[in-house]
Formats: structure tokens, sequence, C-alpha cells
């Protein structure tokens, strides 16, 4: 991928976060114009697109059989080709009310693979985008936070998306460290489902698993209690059923993936330089993505590590802020992109 002329840089270009659970655009001179999920309803019988983003997440578990509402994007990449493309090209006419001449900045995973970086690049040319730019999810995510990633100094940031937790340590605009793990949001819903299951046998879907996270889930104790009724279908019987849930139980179901995303913070700070986590001690450890927002995780990874944690001011839009940041900033894009 060759780099523009800052001339050729014009109102066309979008910086997009096309991320798991929701996709976000940020348009050269309006800011974010779409913040979607990112799924996408359609017809099996007539192979149409029914819904994009709201209108389809409000569809799910709730379609009648001739329509399917698809999460196209997989643990942070693509998972449907045809999907993607369709849901990308709806975004960025919605973005930019245009079809062609769009110039997008795309953030993807620290670990994706050339072949999953392809299918990126591919669906965004199909979504007829006239030229793409692929860059580091952890990067954008603390530029976006307002971290100096210019300036030589140890910086680390913990993204937890939908699909994916990126921890990185960033340096003078560059990665020194950074991991991905496909431990975030949706396998946390996940676990809710398969502990309601187990403990219960009681069936919810992806939505009620998603409400209960985020109304009791946390990872650490909670300064008052919190209870919440869940409705489902009992397993057994057959039939729908109710059940009064506490946040600790919800604690316990969630504690492996929290686990996990612990595991990594710790190999992080391991190996990092010394220079640079004396920086991290000063500095601390920022968190963004949706994922930072369950109840005290801030608090658990300050146990577990001794180290100042805090959240980003915006941390649903910090990746998508960060990628903005460089429609102007063209020394950084010949930095941080991916090739």
């Amino acid at each position: 991928m060759k780099f523009r002329s800052p001339l050729s840089l014009f109102s066309a270009d979008l910086a997009i976060d096309l991320g798991t659970a929701n996709t976000l655009v940020y348009a050269k001179g309006k800011g974010i114009v779409v913040n979607e999920p990112s799924i996408v309803a359609i017809n099996n019988t007539t192979g149409e697109v029914e819904a994009v983003g709201k209108q389809a997440k409000d569809m799910l578990g709730r379609t009648p059989g001739n329509i399917v509402a698809i999460r196209p994007m997989k643990d942070g990449v693509i998972a449907d080709f045809k999907v993607t493309e369709r849901m990308l090209h709806y975004f960025i006419l919605k973005a930019h009310g245009r079809k062609v001449m769009v110039h997008p900045r795309i953030g993807v995973p620290s670990e994706i693979t050339q072949v999953e970086k392809r299918a990126v690049i591919d669906s965004a040319y199909r979504a007829k985008a006239s030229e793409v730019h692929l860059v580091e999810q952890s990067i954008m995510a603390a530029n976006g936070a307002g971290m100096p990633v210019n300036e030589p100094c140890g910086n680390m940031v913990v993204d937890i998306g939908g699909g994916t937790t990126d921890v990185a340590v960033i340096s003078l605009s560059g990665i020194v460290y950074a991991c991905s793990s496909r431990v975030a949001g949706n396998q946390m819903d996940e676990a809710i489902m398969q502990y309601l299951k187990s403990e219960y046998n009681l069936l919810v879907g992806e939505r009620t698993a998603e409400a209960i996270k985020i109304q009791i889930g946390s990872a650490y104790p909670l300064d008052e209690p919190l209870t919440m009724e869940v409705k489902g279908r009992n397993m057994i019987e057959g039939v729908p059923g109710t059940r009064i849930l506490n946040d600790s139980e919800i604690r316990k179901a969630l504690s492996e993936c929290v686990n996990t995303i612990l595991k990594a913070i710790r190999v992080a700070l391991e190996r990092t330089p010394p220079e640079l986590s004396a920086d991290i001690c000063d500095r601390g450890i920022v968190l963004t993505g949706g994922g930072s927002l369950l109840k005290n995780l801030h608090k658990r990874i300050r146990e577990e590590t001794g180290l100042p944690v805090s959240i980003a001011e915006d941390p649903l839009e910090s990746v998508v802020l960060g990628t903005g940041k460089m429609l102007t900033d063209f020394e950084l894009v010949r930095r941080v992109a991916i090739e």
C-alpha cells in the first residue's frame, strides 16, 4: 500500500473502527458519523439485506425462519467475507453519502494474520473504497485516549473490545510489545450464557447475557451488592422461566475471562524493557474499549499489578478517535500504517 501526498488527502477520508461488536466511522471535518452494531440481517430466501446495524441487532433471536441476523466479524477479524462487504458498503454510504473515492483507515488487532489483513482490505475495496490503509488498533486506542504516543516514553494500553483484547506497550509511535487475546466482551457474554445453562438449566440469548454483564457484571467485589431478574427458557420443563441473579454469581461466571486478560497484561509487563517499565510505573495502564466498562475491572487490575489503572474518557470511541486524528497527521500515517 502506497502513501499519498498530503494534497491528495481530502474530505472523502474516513477512519473506521471495524469491530466485532460495533463499527464506528469518523469522517474528516465531521467527527463520528456512524456508531452501530456490526450486525447484518439477511433474507435467506432472496439473499437480500433486510437491515444493518441497530435495526439488525433488534432482530437478534427474534427473526422468522427465512431471516437470519449475522455477526460478520468474529474475534476482531472477518468471518463472513460477503456480509462484511455489504456492511462496510452500507456504513461508508451512510457516513459519506457517496459510493466511490473514499479513503478509509481501518483499525485491526495486533496479531492479525496476512490472510486476515487481505480480507479486510479486499472487503473495503469491494465496498467501493478507492484506497485503504490498515492501522494497529492498540496505537489508535492510545492515541484516541490522549496518551503521548509520539514521545520517547512507555505507554501501556489495554483495549478490550467485543472479540479481542489488545495489550500493547508503545513508545515513539511504535509498538515495543503487543499481544492480542481472543477473549473479550463477546466471550464474557458466552460465559454468562454457559453459567446459566449449567447452574440453573436456564437458556438465555446474546442480548440478555449482554444486559446481565452490563447491569450486574463485575471483576472485583462491589461496594453494594446488585441483583437482577433474568428471564429465559427452562431447559428441563421447556417453558419460560425466571431467576434472580446476584453480582457474585456473575463475577464467578466471568472469572476465567478476566483471568485471561490479567495474564496477558502480566506477560506484557514481564516483557517490557526496564526503562519503559519505569515510565509505566509513573503513568500507569490505560483501559479502552467497551470491555473496560466492566464494573471494578480497573480495581482488579490495580490489585494484581500494583500499578495505577485508569479508564479512557471515551473508551468505546478511543480507536476511531485515534484513527480520526491520522486523517490530518500524515507523519503518523507513515509510521503506523500496516503494510
